[in-house]
């Protein structure tokens, strides 16, 4: 339903702001400067869209980027908890003799 509603706000936009647009690369004094003026004709409603796309792309590339740090501490510290749980599996794998008290076992391994 939600999905719906956006469909037809997003079609009723691109209905209002049908009339075209004159896009330039770079702007009229500087273009004949260079001698690269590219222009081209759109409906405004393609660069209301274009715009709001390359604003969400640009904010999640750069909400990524800013999170990269804390995905790699936490993935670091992941490496650890399953570095010490493979250790303590490996003590008790070696601890053969449960029935024995501590000390005596530690006596045994030392002798």
């Amino acid at each position: 339903m939600v999905l719906g509603f956006i469909a037809i706000s997003l079609i009723v936009v691109a209905l209002a702001n049908r009339g075209a647009v004159t896009l330039s690369l770079l702007p009229e004094a500087l273009g004949a400067l260079v001698g690269l003026n590219v222009q081209m004709q759109v409906p405004l409603f393609v660069v209301i869209f274009l715009g709001v796309t390359l604003g969400l792309l640009i904010g999640f590339v750069w909400e990524w980027l800013r999170e990269m740090k804390h995905r790699s501490a936490a993935r670091s510290e992941h490496m650890q908890v399953v570095r010490l749980e493979r250790e303590v599996s490996k003590l008790k794998a070696t601890s053969t003799d449960t029935d024995k008290d501590e000390i005596l076992a530690l006596l045994d391994e030392v002798s």
